[in-house]
């Protein structure tokens, strides 16, 4: 069986600069890769997040029925923190709460392209 030794998601945005500022300058995630002036690949500690100025023009696939990024913290108080400290510097779409089916504390996040972004602690182990 294969066994990877990381793996990336990519994503369109719309502006590369903006995109870098939200992820690196307030969320804190280190940059892992540039590639031109159009891909931005980020560390999530976990994982890799790559967003692409796509040729084609290509829209975000944010909105009610986009994608949810999600960042998960060793702790309830780890995501009380985390949202202590960003809650004025991002849009806020949510603030922290129990998920109201799951074993899920989170919040979230607008990133510069309506992505929703997640800080959560769940309920397993």
């Amino acid at each position: 069986m294969m066994k990877p030794d990381s793996g990336v998601v990519f994503l369109p945005c719309g502006d590369i600069g903006a995109t870098t500022r939200f992820y690196h300058g307030t969320l804190g995630l280190e940059i892992a890769e540039i590639q031109g002036d159009s891909v931005v690949i980020f560390d999530t500690g976990c994982g890799y997040w790559g967003f692409c100025r796509y040729a084609d023009g290509r829209a975000p696939l944010s909105g009610p029925q986009g994608v949810c990024l999600s960042i998960n913290l060793e702790s309830e108080q780890a995501v009380a923190d985390a949202y202590a400290r960003l809650k004025d510097r991002c849009a806020v779409h949510r603030p922290p709460g129990r998920h109201p089916t799951l074993p899920v504390y989170s919040f979230f996040l607008l990133d510069p392209d309506g992505y929703l972004v997640e800080f959560q602690k769940t309920g397993r182990g």
